[in-house]
């Protein structure tokens, strides 16, 4: 059973029995809550619709609540990747209110999946990768501003894998005490996590002296469920997932 199955089929039971058994919020004891995002192209607007239901589940007990007040960590690979970094986010109104909501992130895919699934020109002497990059560049930049890994509403945990140096890098918010590169751009982290091999070229870019190639998060970790979970155990002892 897929994992995305597996999820609209828990959400499902509880919101026919009307939510009676409340998701807490993070941190609530010793229980750890994650929101695990997989990849999969234009095809993310289906998790994200999933999403949306459980956004308006919780918006119908508390109108003010969002999915990163709900969850401890969100993880995603690849366009999970980039929704997870979406959805914590803070808006540059309300700091405490994420950059999008799930409704906002399938209108985002609707908007502008055309234009970064665009394929090149049959003129174009360069066919490989299949998709040039720079309007999801650029629409990354735009949205997400100089905003980094430090200033999400909830934890991040996005793999990506860098290509020069041939290994993963996951890029966490449990990781910056010690590994302070990490707090990169969240415009940076979510291109890395989406370049995949032959549809997207991978992201160069540098941060604190580091310096980063890129691709797809994938590449490193196909279920990102996995990766949380690691980061999790090893930062947050015995409490339960």
């Amino acid at each position: 059973m897929s994992p995305l199955l597996l999820f609209g089929l828990v959400f499902l039971s509880h919101f026919n029995g009307g939510l009676n058994t409340p998701l807490p919020p993070p941190n609530f004891g010793d229980h750890v809550s994650i929101l695990s995002i997989d990849g999969g192209g234009i095809r993310g607007i289906i998790p994200a619709t999933v999403l949306i239901y459980l956004d308006n589940a919780l918006k119908a007990k508390d109108p003010t609540t969002s999915l990163a007040d709900y969850f401890d960590v969100i993880s995603g690979t690849s366009t999970g990747g980039i929704m997870s970094v979406m959805l914590a986010a803070p808006n540059a109104s309300d700091s405490n209110r994420p950059l999008f909501t799930p409704s906002q992130v399938v209108e985002f895919y609707k908007k502008y999946g055309p234009g970064i699934f665009k394929p090149r020109s049959i003129l174009d002497p360069v066919q490989c990768p299949k998709y040039d990059g720079k309007f999801l560049r650029d629409t990354a930049r735009q949205i997400l501003k100089e905003t980094r890994l430090d200033q999400t509403l909830t934890n991040l945990v996005i793999p990506t894998f860098d290509e020069d140096k041939i290994h993963p890098v996951i890029f966490s918010n449990y990781k910056l005490k010690t590994e302070s590169y990490l707090n990169a751009k969240l415009s940076d982290i979510a291109l890395g996590t989406s370049a995949a091999p032959t549809y997207f070229p991978s992201h160069e870019f540098q941060n604190d002296g580091v310096s980063f190639d890129l691709a797809d998060g994938a590449l490193a970790a196909n279920n990102p469920a996995l990766v949380a979970v690691s980061e999790v155990i090893q930062n947050n002892g015995q409490k339960e997932i």
